[in-house]
């Protein structure tokens, strides 16, 4: 794919102007590898992540829901092999004051914080295998050349999994790493990203982590180029014999049915948040001709479109038509959080902005609303308009 300086140009600038993101500190000239979130871009954030959740975490029984410290004992990291292979790329922090400080670092992943809770999962809730543990949270690499605007940040955000598999049966380990693969692909479909632009990298063995058995790259077709989106490991046993050995706990697992003791492997499916959402906004925006005029605007699924539906009243300085819109407005948001109301300007430059911020529909309140209880219905990929009843708002909302 060729590189597209022009349209990372344009993404950039609509994400300032509507709102998504902002440089980090640019009152001050702002601070490289750090970046803000506006309004819009928190919701679609949010919603990226609402869907990881609900379909890998809340969706699967086995797997169970964890959120770790940003700061550990200063050994974790040291242990995990961070400190002696990456030294150059944390963060350190001082943990207390005066004599008694000590160094630390922020964590530059969220699995380590997993791994060291594995017993204590075990001792509270007694899975079998295979089960899981998740989390989305922050993480923070130090990296000498921040780049490609939210694509590689100091700070960023991960959604991981470690799924612990039972080493006595390959076959099985197989079986659960591939699931998980479908089941990120599916995930990049349902969020709306083209399976055109995605690319499946099998990681050869000198180009894996020290830890890996097995990887996966998934890649997508950026403005920038082809490069890594997320990744799929094998990660083997590596992660909790180290913690052993570090820390001197046993962190086996003991099998009631056979008498057997081992140490559990470990699947990761990893998912950076960043880079989804700069995926997810290259791939959505779009530029055509409606109605005799250029626009630009984001073709964002539903799923993940900050705001699901915008309420106009077509004339703001029209009371009944304000209480109306108000009234529908009020009656959807009920049962669709990501409803906006919107009365600014007139009502061409309120479809453009809508279009821009991604919204999929558009429900203008006019005169003819007063006497038939029907709103016009606007599409915002074809422009098209439709007359529905009120009543029937939320079903085609849905």
């Amino acid at each position: 794919m060729q590189k597209n300086a022009d349209l990372m140009d344009k993404i950039v600038s609509l994400c300032k102007r509507r709102g998504f993101i902002y440089p980090s500190s640019e009152i001050y000239g702002g601070i490289a590898g750090f970046w803000d979130y506006g309004p819009y871009g928190v919701e679609l954030r949010h919603n990226i992540k609402q869907h990881f959740w609900n379909k890998f975490i809340i969706g699967r029984e086995e797997i169970y829901p964890i959120s770790t410290s940003i700061i550990s004992n200063p050994q974790v990291l040291v242990a995990s092999g961070h400190v002696g292979n990456f030294g150059n790329e944390l963060f350190a922090v001082s943990v207390g004051t005066g004599e008694e400080a000590a160094t630390s670092h922020l964590r530059p992943e969220t699995a380590q914080g997993m791994f060291v809770n594995f017993k204590n999962i075990v001792d509270s809730f007694h899975p079998k295998l295979p089960f899981g543990l998740g989390q989305i949270g922050k993480a923070f690499r130090n990296e000498i050349s921040p780049r490609d605007f939210i694509f590689r940040q100091r700070e960023f955000e991960q959604m991981e999994i470690e799924y612990f598999v039972d080493p006595r049966d390959p076959e099985r380990i197989n079986e659960i790493f591939d699931g998980f693969y479908d089941a990120q692909q599916e995930f990049l479909k349902e969020i709306g990203l083209s399976s055109s632009k995605i690319h499946k990298i099998d990681v050869p063995e000198s180009d894996r982590a020290h830890y890996s058995k097995r990887s996966i790259d998934t890649e997508f077709d950026f403005p920038f180029g082809q490069k890594e989106l997320f990744g799929l490991a094998y990660r083997t046993d590596y992660d909790l014999k180290a913690h052993m050995d570090k820390s001197g706990v046993d962190l086996s697992y003991f099998d009631e049915e056979t008498k057997e003791r081992f140490v559990p492997h470990c699947i990761e499916p990893t998912m950076g948040v960043d880079r989804l959402v700069m995926a997810v906004l290259s791939d959505a925006y779009t530029e055509d001709e409606l109605g005799g005029e250029k626009r630009s605007y984001l073709k964002l699924a539903p799923l993940v479109a900050p705001v699901r539906a915008a309420v106009f009243p077509l004339l703001k300085n029209k009371p009944e038509l304000v209480a109306k819109a108000r009234e529908v407005y009020s009656m959807l948001k009920k049962d669709i959080p990501n409803i906006e109301f919107d009365d600014n300007g007139n009502i061409g430059k309120r479809y453009r902005r809508q279009d821009e911020i991604g919204t999929p529909h558009c429900i203008t309140i006019d005169f003819n609303t007063l006497e038939d209880d029907m709103v016009t219905l606007r599409d915002r990929d074809t422009g098209e308009q439709e007359r529905v009843k009120i009543a029937d708002l939320k079903e085609k909302l849905s």
